[in-house]
């Protein structure tokens, strides 16, 4: 069995030196109950409104980032990956408001801030394990790799998950390697095939995720989410993820061209 990382306390105003500490030697954060049951079941709400517009008009790119589309249980379209859902819905934009996202943006410090239109803003994965699903897992990956790509610095970046689903790491996930943020830019760079590479590792970690709870981990860890071993409905995993990045602003509007790495997105299944 897969060692679970530790969990830390509820997520206040302020992180504890504790926490700081905690996530400069791992890479990553586990908080329980960042959100009511009620609270989950409002964010699903609006993420399936979004979901019943973009199925309806046939959204393809938000942003210059391609939606992935997939079918449900029953056979209809579904959004597994969504991308600035934010800009699309009123209750999604307003959760980012939450005056607990301000703790974590000392973990980057300077000018952090969340990424609200940028990268891909408040991105939903929706993971289910059917016959006709596009999303099911995603090999090992980190997040730097996007700079790489675009020819930038690679800056600190932070993603932050808040579960709308429980999960079970016995039934799959997500996993990382703790420690991989401050690795050297060749480890970073080819330590693993990225997306290709679905193996577990004998140094990873998983999370014991219960609904309603909050994750964090640096975007420069190497990390995956493991396919579940569970097939239908007991198999879902809705996660919705928004990174907190720093340095110069670059936002994406409807005007931005799709980035090269999301070539790669066919890898992703």
């Amino acid at each position: 069995m897969t060692r679970i990382l530790d969990i830390s306390s509820t997520l206040g105003e302020r992180l504890t030196d504790e926490q700081k500490a905690t996530f400069d030697r791992t890479g990553a954060l586990h908080f329980r109950n960042f959100l009511s049951p009620t609270g989950v079941d409002t964010l699903l709400r609006a993420i399936q409104e979004v979901e019943a517009r973009w199925v309806r008009d046939e959204v393809k790119v938000v942003n210059g980032t391609p939606i992935k589309y997939g079918r449900n249980l029953d056979g209809s379209p579904l959004v597994q990956r969504f991308a600035f859902a934010n800009q699309h819905h009123p209750v999604l934009e307003e959760f980012l408001k939450d005056p607990r996202f301000n703790a974590l943006l000392e973990l980057v410090g300077g000018d952090a801030r969340l990424g609200t239109h940028e990268k891909d803003g408040l991105v939903v994965n929706h993971y289910v394990n059917t016959n006709e699903s596009n999303f099911t897992q995603m090999g090992w990956h980190t997040d730097a790799l996007r700079d790489v790509f675009l020819g930038r610095k690679i800056m600190p970046m932070l993603n932050v998950g808040i579960h709308l689903d429980d999960q079970d790491p016995r039934n799959g996930g997500l996993r990382l390697i703790p420690g991989t943020h401050k690795q050297g830019l060749r480890q970073m760079l080819f330590r693993k095939r990225y997306f290709k590479d679905t193996t577990p590792d004998p140094d990873e970690v998983a999370f014991d995720i219960r609904r309603g709870d909050l994750t964090i981990h640096d975007g420069r860890l190497w990390h995956r989410v493991e396919r579940s071993r569970l097939t239908g409905d007991a198999s879902r995993r809705r996660v919705m993820y928004i990174p907190v990045v720093c340095g110069r602003y670059q936002p994406k509007t409807a005007n931005s061209r799709t980035p090269f790495y999301h070539r790669f997105q066919h890898l992703v299944k």
